[in-house]
This record gives C-alpha cells, sequence and structure tokens, in this order.
C-alpha cells in the first residue's frame, strides 16, 4: 500500500467526493465549497485557515462571494521545480440539488432531475485529496501550488482574473477537469460573445402594422442569412473551421405592437484566431443586410449594434512542454498510455496559460457533464489521485 493509500484512502476519497458534489456552489456561489476545503486543510494539519485567496470575484463581471483559493506548500527546492495543481469549484446550475450515490463504479444523482456535479468537484477533490494525504504522511515533495478557482462555468472569470503573484512562479502546471485522465488535452479553441441590439419601430400590429420597423423580423433575417450562408453552427470554409451559435434572443413586449427592439447573446468559435473574426464578420454583416431588407410604409429602418470581446483565446502547448513530458511519464508509470487532444471548448487553462504559465489539462473521470445524466467513473477518479500524487511528491 502506497503513502497516498495510507494517507487518504479510496473509501475516504469516494467520500470526500461525494460530500463535495452535494453542496450547493454555480459560479460565484462558491462559498460553502470553499469552507469546506478549508475545513478539511486543517483538520489534515495544515492549520488554521489555511487558504489564501484573492480577489477575482471583484474583477469579475459576476461578481461572487469569493476569490480563487490557494494553498502552497513549500519545500526545498532542490527536490524540483514549483509545481502547480488546479481545478474549478463551480458546478452549473443544472446540479443544484445533486444527491450523490454510488451504483457500481459509477456515482450518479439520485435526483434524476439535477446533475451529479462532478464536473468539476472531481477535480477539487483530487486536489483536496492530495494535500490531506501530503499534509498527514509528511511525504517530501517540491514546493507545490494548489489553486482552487470559482467561476470557471460561463466565462472562466476565476482563471481570467487569477492573481498570478500569488501562486510562486511555478515551472509546471496541471488543470485537472474533465473525463479520461490519460486524454490530455494540450490546447483549446477560442471564444468570443457579442451582445447584439437591434433597433426597430413600434406601431400597433393591428391597426398599422406596414408602420413599424420589426426588430424581431431584422433578427430573425439575420439568423435565417447565416444558417443559409454556412456561417451557424459548425462553420467550414475551405481548411478553417469553427463554430457559431446563437444563444439567446430576446425580443418585443407584446403581440399588438410591432416589437421595437430586439437582443441577441451570440458566440463564435476557432482555434484560429484570424477565422474566429471573420466568423464573427460574418455575423455583423448579416445583421446589417437585414436592416436593408425592412423598412416600414414611411421608409423608416431600423438600426442595429455590437458590443463583445474575446473571453478567451485559444492556444497550443508545444511538443517539448516541460508539463507535458512529465505527465505523460507519470501515466506510464502508473500502465496508463497517454494520449494527446485538443478541446473545442474554452478551460481555466485558456486564461492561466494567456497569464503566463503554461497549462495541460487531465481527466478526473466526469461524463455527461452538464446533464442530468451525469456520472462520475470511480477507477478513473481514482487514477487521477494517483497521478496527482505522483506530480506532486518526489519521484
Amino acid at each position: 500500500m502506497s503513502t497516498q493509500e495510507l494517507a487518504v484512502s479510496d473509501a475516504e476519497a469516494l467520500d470526500l467526493v461525494c460530500q463535495l458534489m452535494a453542496i450547493r456552489g454555480r459560479g460565484g456561489e462558491e462559498m460553502g465549497v470553499m469552507e469546506f476545503v478549508g475545513r478539511k486543510l486543517t483538520e489534515a494539519g495544515a492549520g488554521p485557515d489555511p487558504l489564501i485567496f484573492d480577489h477575482a470575484n471583484q474583477r469579475s463581471e459576476l461578481g461572487g462571494g469569493i476569490g480563487n483559493g490557494i494553498l502552497r506548500l513549500e519545500s526545498d527546492p532542490a527536490l524540483g521545480p514549483r509545481r502547480l495543481l488546479m481545478a474549478h469549484t463551480d458546478t452549473v446550475p443544472v446540479c443544484l440539488g445533486s444527491q450523490p450515490t454510488v451504483e457500481g463504479n459509477l456515482v450518479r444523482s439520485a435526483d434524476p432531475t439535477t446533475g451529479l456535479g462532478a464536473d468539476d468537484r472531481s477535480g477539487t477533490a483530487v486536489l483536496l485529496t492530495t494535500a490531506m494525504a501530503l499534509l498527514r504522511s509528511g511525504a517530501p515533495h517540491p514546493p507545490l501550488t494548489f489553486l482552487w478557482t470559482v467561476q470557471e462555468e460561463g466565462g472562466l472569470h476565476g482563471a481570467k482574473h487569477v492573481d498570478t503573484s500569488l501562486l510562486g512562479d511555478p515551472a509546471l502546471s496541471f488543470n485537472f477537469d474533465g473525463g479520461d485522465p490519460a486524454k490530455l488535452l494540450i490546447g483549446a479553441t477560442g471564444g468570443y460573445r457579442m451582445w447584439v441590439h437591434v433597433q426597430g419601430y413600434p406601431s400597433h400590429a393591428g391597426i398599422a402594422p406596414e408602420k413599424g420597423v420589426s426588430a424581431a423580423a431584422i433578427a430573425s433575417i439575420a439568423v435565417a442569412d447565416l444558417v443559409e450562408n454556412g456561417w451557424h453552427g459548425l462553420v467550414v470554409k475551405g481548411d478553417q473551421t469553427g463554430t457559431c451559435n446563437i444563444g439567446t434572443v430576446e425580443a418585443g413586449v407584446a403581440t399588438n405592437v410591432v416589437a421595437e427592439h430586439a437582443k441577441l447573446h451570440i458566440e463564435a468559435r476557432s482555434h484560429l484566431p484570424g477565422f474566429r473574426d471573420q466568423i464573427v464578420a460574418a455575423i455583423e454583416a448579416a445583421f446589417l443586410r437585414a436592416v436593408d431588407k425592412v423598412v416600414s410604409s414611411e421608409g423608416r429602418r431600423g438600426s442595429v449594434t455590437f458590443t463583445g470581446g474575446a473571453v478567451y483565446e485559444s492556444f497550443r502547448l508545444p511538443d517539448e512542454d516541460p508539463s507535458l513530458i512529465e505527465l505523460e511519464r507519470v501515466l506510464r508509470s502508473t500502465g496508463a498510455e497517454p494520449r494527446r487532444a485538443i478541446s473545442n471548448g474554452g478551460l481555466d487553462a485558456n486564461w492561466v496559460t494567456s497569464n503566463g504559465i503554461p497549462t495541460i489539462t487531465l481527466g478526473t473521470g466526469q461524463h455527461d457533464i452538464h446533464t442530468v445524466d451525469e456520472t462520475l467513473n470511480i477507477a478513473e477518479y481514482q487514477l487521477s489521485r494517483q497521478v496527482a500524487w505522483r506530480l506532486a511528491t518526489v519521484a
């Protein structure tokens, strides 16, 4: 039995992750999770108030009750370069009310109307149990930083606004978030989000509809234009690919009034920043064309304005990245065979990498995330814990 297993058994680790998944805590509401993590670290020997918190929540557009939580375990630098282990603590709203229950090698919510919250409480638990095992055992380790981020879901706000001065200048960085621990995400797409505001002109929809300019009609024509010309959904133009999604649409106030306003929230993604810009330009062009197609009987036209920006930039780690080389070595030492992949979604690693700390992401056993069918694969979760332990200790 390893030092890790003696310090934190698989059974205790499973119990801890189930407790964490049951805590309510969507983006901006992570206080309860941080209190749980801090209490368990104190019980393991870290002393009172073991976590340092930055002010990411105060810089985030979501606000929120608490910033990113940071634990630094110092050691002799001769034992190796500092390593950063990170995971996010929030869940999506569908996971509120999760009732984790073990069924064979899986954990799922006993309430069929909720998700489980393995994304990313399983990563939170991997970090927590690793830190607890180190504190309990006194096993030798290089300098370590544990980072529990907030507000990953819906915008990566915690990672975007992390105070890197508190992280201790790590040389290696690992983000625990995803499914198979052997699937290594060495890059991810970049995303752009925009609000489109359409201004029409109101009139009575029964007495004089022809005198109005329908913002709803302008929006509908623009969306149809995007679909018909291949700029919606999966966007493929030659050898360039990306995505476009109309996320939300709001228009009008009543059926008897020609819609004066419409507002749409739209995102564009691509691994190629230049092509992402082309998708954004195509969205804007479609709405401008639509404005010209809706004219009132008195010659009025509507107008459109755009606001938005990049929410995270794409990245790809080089083949010789030291975190990648070390993680592949560790995985092979467990008997797993690593494989490299690129994500079409945004990760905390996007922003941490942009902030000067190249970061690789590996899974913790979560599957069917953001749905009521979400599960945690226990074997994969325990493998992720084993990997984290070997990354954190002196081999």
